[in-house]
C-alpha cells in the first residue's frame, strides 16, 4: 500500500505539467458580421405629414374631420356629438361615444382642446377622459393654473397615479396626447398574468413612462381587475357646465 502511495505521488507532478502544458486552438475571432441580424427586416411605414396632420400609413382612422362613422354612442345608436370645421365637439346631452372596432395593444393618437371661454374650477372644469379598452381612463381636464387632487389631473390614469408634469397649454390651444398601450394578460382564475402598462405623451413630454395599471378606473373605491378581451376606446361626456372640449386628429396603429 505505501508502495503505491508513494508511485501516485511521484508521477502526480508529471501528470499536472503536462495538463499544464497541454494547448487548446484559439477561439474563432468575432467580426461585425457575426452580431448582425438581416432578417425579418422591420415593415415600411410611412409617417404622416405634419402640415396636414396626417395619419402614419398603417393608422386606423377614427376622426378625419368628416363624420363619426367609426363611432357609436356609448347608450345605443348613432354617435351624437357635433362635427364642425374639421374638429368634433362633446355634446352633453348625448353622453359618452365609442368606437365601433375594439383593440387589444396600441399607439394612440388624439388632440384635443380646452374652449378659450372655459369656466370652472377643480375636475369641473374642461373634464372628459380616454377609455382605453372601455376599462382604463387616462384623464383630460383642464390643468392649466386649475388646481385639483393630484391623481386626478391631466394625464393619469385616473385615481391610480400622479403623472411626471403637467404639460398643459392654455384654454384655446391645441394639446396633443400619444399614448402607447400594452393589453393584459389574464390567468384563469381571472389575475393578471401580465398586467396592461400605458406610456402617455402630451405635448412631448412624458406624463406616464410605462406605468403598470393596476385595474379599473374608478370613481369611488380602489381599481379591479375584471377580465376582458379587446376593447374600445371611449370618449367620455362628463356633463361639466362649462363649455365642452374638441377633439381631432385621431388615429391608432395596433401593437
Amino acid at each position: 500500500m505505501k508502495r503505491t502511495l508513494i508511485t501516485l505521488l511521484a508521477v502526480f507532478p508529471a501528470l499536472l505539467v503536462t495538463a499544464q502544458e497541454k494547448t487548446y486552438p484559439e477561439p474563432e475571432r468575432m467580426t461585425p458580421g457575426m452580431t448582425e441580424f438581416w432578417t425579418p427586416q422591420p415593415k415600411v411605414v410611412t409617417p404622416g405629414d405634419i402640415i396636414t396632420n396626417s395619419a402614419p400609413s398603417d393608422a386606423i382612422v377614427l376622426f378625419d374631420g368628416k363624420n363619426l362613422d367609426a363611432w357609436v354612442s356609448g347608450r345605443g345608436g348613432e354617435a351624437g356629438w357635433t362635427v364642425h370645421d374639421g374638429v368634433v365637439t362633446v355634446n352633453k346631452r348625448s353622453g359618452d361615444i365609442v368606437t365601433k372596432e375594439s383593440f387589444g395593444s396600441f399607439q394612440l393618437h388624439i388632440e384635443w382642446c380646452v374652449p378659450v371661454n372655459i369656466t370652472g374650477e377643480s375636475q369641473a372644469r374642461g373634464n372628459s377622459g380616454v377609455y382605453l379598452q372601455d376599462k382604463y381612463e387616462i384623464q383630460i381636464l383642464d390643468c392649466f393654473q386649475n388646481e385639483t387632487y393630484a391623481n386626478g389631473q391631466t394625464g393619469s390614469v385616473y385615481k391610480q397615479v400622479i403623472p411626471l408634469a403637467n404639460a398643459m397649454r392654455k384654454p384655446g390651444e391645441w394639446n396633443v396626447y400619444d399614448i402607447i398601450y400594452s393589453a393584459p394578460v389574464f390567468n384563469e382564475d381571472g389575475t393578471y398574468r401580465l398586467p396592461p402598462y400605458v406610456t402617455v405623451i402630451q405635448n412631448g413630454i412624458v406624463l406616464l413612462n410605462h406605468f403598470e395599471i393596476r385595474g379599473t378606473t374608478e370613481y369611488i373605491g380602489h381599481p379591479k381587475v375584471a377580465p376582458h378581451g379587446d376593447g374600445p376606446i371611449r370618449l367620455q361626456s362628463h356633463g361639466d357646465r362649462s363649455e365642452p372640449i374638441s377633439f381631432r386628429n385621431i388615429w391608432l396603429r395596433k401593437m
